[in-house]
Parts: structure tokens; sequence; C-alpha cells
């Protein structure tokens, strides 16, 4: 499931939405007939790669917070 696209976060997919939203503009029959095919391919894309940028970024702080949990136990274990 995509998340919301038009928000603070997704602003490098804003060009891609934009020529998506502009295609979807001309009408049913443009879309029915598959005209904006590629345009939601691109999108498609560009939300999976952000997707894919956001989901190691927050690996890593979950790996982070693990390792400083790890510490304060080990720490406490000492000291016990």
């Amino acid at each position: 499931m995509h998340p919301h696209l038009h928000t603070k976060d997704n602003t490098a997919c804003e060009e891609v939405m934009t020529a998506l939203e502009e295609c979807h503009a001309r009408g049913f029959l443009w879309k029915s007939m598959g005209m904006c095919n590629d345009a939601k391919h691109r999108v498609n894309l560009c939300l999976r790669a952000e997707r894919l940028k956001r989901t190691a970024v927050n690996r890593e702080i979950a790996k982070a917070k693990r390792e400083k949990i790890k510490k304060v136990w080990s720490e406490i274990d000492e000291n016990s």
C-alpha cells in the first residue's frame, strides 16, 4: 500500500505524481485506454525507492537502539 502521496515526506516523487495527475485529468477515456500506465509505473518505482530508503534508515536506528539497550543491560548485569 502506498503512503499518502502529497506529504512533506514525498517531495522526491512530486514531479512524477504531478505528471500522473495531469494524465488522469485528461479524462476517463484517456485512463481507460491505458495511456497513463507509464506514468503510474514511474510513480510506483519512485515510491518504492523512497520506501526502501526509509526502511534502511529505520533499520539503522533500530540497530542503534538495540545496541544501546544491550549495553545498558550488560552494565546492569555487571553491577548486580
